[in-house]
């Protein structure tokens, strides 16, 4: 057994990709602003370069010379002040909303979203929790019970805003720690079982959701309204070919595709790229996810292995939500693409997470 000193030199070439191809990718995008409301797309570009591409690579190398153990050492309190920090939103005169959604902070020019301070709280309170109880993870008062007040916290929360989207990103990164650390198959039956009776009830009480499962199981209804940003996602990724229309000829991000920088920001990309370009940008997620779980899987402790693999989750699982949603093979969520789209705090965070997992490496053991 041997254990090494330096961070894991694949993830980190795999990050380094995704941020130079995100950038690429985005600065694109952004020209679509032009068209939509003469906005300085310059303005957003520089933003997303300062914001996150830089404070990001900045923070990435700090946290991942950080020793992981002081996340561990932390984790209770950074997951309270991450639940402290999102309740904030709800202030009145303090959270402002955009699009019915109440979900950001503003902090003079820079605008914060707290669920992603939210998402690493959760994902590090859980790993905390079931490295010090792994092996009891399996019984009801030591794995069940923490695992449903965790994240009934943080459901209330995100769903509140509401953000259903970022609801679907922290289920799925807590029930893989959960799974991880040893739950019982009868517990995860039945936190499975309940989401789903909550996605049920949350469409029987709020039009959006309802509107999102329809136009899902049914894309051609409602063409000039709830499934407009589905058809003209389709529309961008199909008229892309195999090696697309080449940088910046996107022509769907002008006045047509919704959130071209958003949450659309996969189908600009296809459709610039073609099948080729967006084929790689998902083996490059795909890459990450598989070289993450190596390093859980190598992971001196249990806290390191749940801790990693929660991120992966994170990182990975909302990339193929979003990717997903644009090809119609899931329902509209909302969520960004991570690394690509607009959203300089959410780089960050996302490279804070990285970091992480690089530290982590660091220790890693193998034989």
């Amino acid at each position: 057994m041997k254990h090494k000193n330096r961070p894991d030199r694949l993830l980190f070439v795999i990050v380094v990709i995704l941020l130079m191809v995100g950038f690429f990718i985005f600065t694109s995008a952004a020209f679509g602003l032009l068209a939509r409301s003469g906005a300085g797309f310059q303005f957003v570009i520089l933003k997303q370069l300062i914001i996150g591409v830089v404070m990001g690579t900045v923070a990435l190398f700090a946290i991942s010379k950080m020793p992981y153990k002081y996340w561990q050492k932390w984790a209770l309190p950074l997951f309270l002040c991450s639940v402290l920090v999102s309740a904030i939103l709800f202030i009145p005169g303090v959270g402002f909303s955009s699009g019915g959604a109440m979900r950001w902070i503003a902090v003079g020019p820079i605008t914060f979203q707290p669920s992603e301070f939210l998402k690493l709280g959760t994902v590090l309170a859980l790993a905390w929790w079931y490295s010090r109880y792994q092996d009891r993870a399996h019984t009801f008062q030591y794995g069940l019970l923490p695992f449903c007040g965790v994240l009934a916290i943080a459901t209330l929360l995100v769903l509140t805003q509401p953000d259903t989207g970022t609801f679907l990103v922290i289920f799925a990164s807590s029930i893989g720690i959960f799974a991880i650390a040893g739950a019982s198959w009868k517990h995860i039956g039945v936190l499975l079982s309940a989401a789903i009776l909550g996605v049920v009830l949350l469409a029987s009480f709020r039009p959006y959701v309802r509107e999102r499962l329809l136009t899902f199981m049914d894309p051609g209804r409602d063409q000039l309204g709830a499934s407009y940003q589905l058809r003209q996602s389709i529309l961008a990724i199909g008229s892309g070919g195999v090696v697309g229309r080449g940088f910046g000829q996107s022509v769907q991000k002008f006045n047509y595709l919704p959130e071209a920088i958003g949450d659309s920001i996969f189908a600009v990309a296809a459709e610039e790229f073609g099948f080729v370009g967006s084929s790689l940008l998902i083996l490059l997620f795909l890459g990450f996810g598989l070289r993450g779980m190596k390093i859980a899987a190598d992971a001196p402790n249990s806290f390191g292995r749940l801790t990693v693999a929660g991120i992966v989750i994170l990182i990975t699982g909302q990339s193929f939500i979003n990717i997903g949603a644009m090809l119609g093979i899931i329902p509209l969520t909302g969520v960004p693409l991570l690394f690509v789209s607009h959203g300089g705090t959410a780089l960050v965070f996302t490279l804070v997470e990285v970091g992480i997992i690089l530290n982590v490496s660091r220790h890693r053991v193998t034989t």
